[in-house]
């Protein structure tokens, strides 16, 4: 795997635990294009390209940019691992409950609606892992 795939899996267990990571290292190494190639590219772009870049904005903020994008486009897994990211890079739940009442105007009681429900579901699972 290359540099930028390590930088990523590494931020990525730093978020997610390095029970997911090492997932992700076996379907990265898997094979099967189908998983490997997802995996692969997700770890170098997003992770390894884009949330590393603290020194231009930090991957709190990031996490805030983020959190309003996948709301707007009605993303309920990534609303859900987003709040959990959220809180790993360093926001309360009163920051991410803020970023949900900010985006009413602009996207929608909808788009909100989805928001709150994958929000609760990402807030329940932080609670059961004792993060929250």
């Amino acid at each position: 795997m290359n540099e930028d795939f390590e930088k990523g899996l590494a931020l990525f267990a730093d978020v997610y635990g390095q029970d997911m990571a090492d997932g992700c290292r076996k379907g990265a190494e898997s094979g099967d294009d189908f998983t490997a190639l997802h995996i692969k590219w997700t770890m170098e772009f997003p992770f390894g390209q884009v949330w590393t870049r603290e020194d231009k904005l930090s991957r709190r903020d990031r996490s805030l940019a983020v959190l309003g994008m996948c709301i707007g486009q009605r993303s309920f897994d990534e609303i859900k691992y987003h709040t959990i990211m959220g809180v790993a890079n360093g926001l309360t739940r009163a920051e991410i409950e803020e970023v949900f009442f900010s985006t009413i105007p602009y996207c929608g009681f909808p788009a909100a609606n989805t928001a709150k429900a994958a929000m609760t579901e990402g807030f329940k699972a932080l609670e059961e892992a004792g993060k929250l």
